[in-house]
């Protein structure tokens, strides 16, 4: 398996816009930024999330994730609300570099009614791994 696979894990699903989604065992999805999306960015000092309660439409900007290169958006996959955020990230964001995929995780959103059939919608690992060698 190539260094590119193991960064995109297989239970994943992914944006064009670089974001991964995890299916939690309570329905809610977990979301983050790809270990592609992490090395492109370069070290990561600031992440700005949304604040719990908050509700975004899939492609709505929910947050920014600063690095010493650039600042950059942050889209929710797919609609639903926040009911968690990773506080471990306001003391230590470099957690998204050297952890994109565990625990630098960014929000944990509840679906919007039928919200699962949005995760069908979004691309697959390998799907992504085609996307990123297209870049």
């Amino acid at each position: 398996m190539s260094a590119e696979q193991t960064a995109t894990p297989e239970d994943l699903r992914y944006t064009e816009a670089h974001e991964w989604v995890r299916l939690l065992d309570s329905g809610r999805v977990r979301v983050g930024i790809t270990d592609h999306a992490q090395s492109q960015l370069g070290d990561v000092v600031f992440v700005q999330l949304p604040a719990v309660g908050d509700a975004f439409a899939a492609g709505e900007a929910l947050g920014e994730v600063e690095s010493t290169k650039s600042v950059s958006d942050i889209y929710a996959p797919v609609a639903g609300t926040v009911v968690e955020v990773n506080a471990a990230l306001e003391a230590g964001p470099e957690l998204i570099n050297s952890s994109a995929y565990d625990e630098g995780w960014l929000v944990e959103i509840e679906l919007v009614e039928g919200g699962a059939d949005a995760l069908s919608a979004l691309l697959d690992a390998a799907a992504y791994r085609e996307l990123v060698a297209g870049a």
